[in-house]
């Protein structure tokens, strides 16, 4: 009998660790949410923890609010930046996501109001989300040769500025970790200093 529950537990687990095998670091063998739904996905999301990319990026204070227009995903971002040394202004950014053959892998294109902001095109992958209190995301802008990553960034956002569970910041650290950027994230402080 013992044999038979322990069979049987390994089997119910089995499905759920394979989702978080060890990752061999190669960008096209991440992950990215099954069947992901960007009407789900719409309205404000708070930004909990991130990986920054090289140059200059929104450092707290960060909340996104994405829609829908024309069958179009996209997103206005405000948060605090530092432009110069003494110079921290609330800024916005605005993203269009264009969707690709995989609706969880967008392409993005995005521009910040303040000339100094970055502005890209870039891949833009939803790893995971349960749409209602979680999303991790990745963008890797350069690989290597060997196909990982030379230059990345990413988000766990959070749909309430409270953040995330204790449950469920360990479901996004094992996606941290499949895509090899376990303990790269900064915790983003939200103080609404950027209505």
């Amino acid at each position: 009998m013992l044999r038979h529950s322990a069979l049987a537990l390994l089997l119910a687990l089995f499905p759920i660790s394979g989702c978080f095998a060890k990752s061999d670091c190669l960008v096209d063998n991440f992950q990215v949410k099954e069947n992901f739904n960007k009407t789900r996905y719409t309205g404000k999301w708070y930004g909990f923890a991130k990986k920054d990319p090289q140059g200059l990026f929104l450092e707290s204070n960060i909340h996104a609010d994405f829609r829908i227009e024309n069958g179009t995903m996209i997103a206005k971002a405000t948060g605090l930046v530092t432009l110069l040394p003494e110079w921290i202004v609330c800024a916005e950014m605005m993203g269009t996501f264009n969707d690709t053959a995989n609706p969880a892998k967008f392409k993005l294109k995005y521009w910040g109001a303040a000339e100094h902001l970055q502005k890209g095109n870039d891949d833009h992958w939803i790893i995971d989300t349960d749409y209602d209190n979680y999303a991790i995301t990745y963008t890797c802008r350069k690989l290597y040769e060997n196909g990982t990553c030379a230059d990345s960034y990413s988000f766990v956002f959070a749909r309430s500025p409270e953040g995330l569970t204790y449950d469920t910041q360990r479901i996004v650290r094992k996606w941290q970790e499949h895509i090899c950027l376990a303990y790269k994230y900064k915790r983003i402080l939200q103080t609404d200093s950027c209505p």
